[in-house]
């Protein structure tokens, strides 16, 4: 089988952030084809889960997308922190976010949402026996509701298309097809 990676020839970095870094790299192709300037968006991995209350409910969250200008119902979850484990991250996710603490993981699915122009990826899982432990204890600039569904009412929000994060919507569709054996 054909090899199709693209060798790096070098590297510079247009901008660093706390959220987002921009670089462009310049590469070989398999054919010898030079690629002068390919444009990398470097964000962190994140992670979430289709976390599922000790009573049989999803938790969901609903926060203001500022880039899409969107109020979006989502799945808990967020940035995996540097030296943490993606497991580590989300429970610590879990408890911030919703105030939840859940100890029954099973990592779903490792998705990109862009592998074309971003480096990084989302670990979803599913999430079990969560009880609710403590208040929220949010980062700075999030403000979050956090909602209690049952699947059939997560299944019809899906297909009211009223999910609008692709990452969430593949990560509760692998856990719909987990709960269904």
């Amino acid at each position: 089988m054909k090899d199709l990676r693209w060798k790096k020839l070098s590297s510079h970095y247009l901008h660093k952030g706390p959220w987002a870094t921009l670089r462009s790299d310049r590469c070989e192709m398999p054919d010898g084809r030079i690629v002068e300037d390919y444009y990398v968006l470097e964000y962190p991995n994140w992670v979430n889960a289709v976390a599922i209350t000790d009573d049989n409910k999803i938790l969901m969250v609903q926060q203001y997308r500022h880039a899409a200008e969107i109020v979006s119902i989502e799945l808990p979850g967020g940035v995996i922190e540097a030296g943490e484990s993606p497991e580590a991250g989300l429970k610590r996710e879990l408890l911030e976010e919703t105030g939840y603490q859940f100890d029954d993981f099973e990592l779903l699915c490792v998705t990109y949402a862009n592998p074309s122009t971003a480096n990084n990826y989302t670990s979803c899982y599913l999430a079990r026996g969560g009880r609710k432990v403590q208040d929220q204890s949010l980062d700075e600039h999030e403000e979050l509701i956090v909602e209690t569904f049952t699947i059939d009412e997560v299944k019809q929000l899906l297909a009211e298309n009223k999910i609008a994060q692709a990452l969430h919507c593949t990560g509760l569709f692998y856990a719909f097809e987990k709960l269904k054996s």
